[in-house]
């Protein structure tokens, strides 16, 4: 391989867009904003990402034990850590 190889090669990589991170939604936000952040992740229309939500709850199931999970571990916009990452560091006196 030679020097030119390597440069287009790590250009190519470095050119990639970055990666999308799945965050609670400020803005638009109904509850906990998890509905507006997978709409914004999947790049899915909100109103969809809230009827499926709202089926998980009226079907019998781990609907609510899903979104309950989902607020407390996606971190919300702005922040670098959720809630429960938050918790758990307040406990052990340190921070993630």
């Amino acid at each position: 391989m030679n020097a030119t190889t390597a440069e287009d090669q790590s250009t190519a990589v470095n050119d990639q867009p970055p990666a999308r991170q799945l965050r609670r939604s400020a803005e638009g936000a109904m509850l906990g904003g998890v509905a507006a952040g997978l709409s914004r992740y999947f790049d899915a229309d909100v109103t969809l990402i809230r009827v499926i939500l709202v089926a998980l709850f009226l079907l019998p199931g781990p609907g609510p034990a899903l979104y309950l999970a989902a607020w407390l571990l996606i971190p919300r916009d702005g922040e670098d850590q959720s809630i429960a990452a938050a918790w758990f560091a307040r406990r052990r006196g340190q921070s993630y």
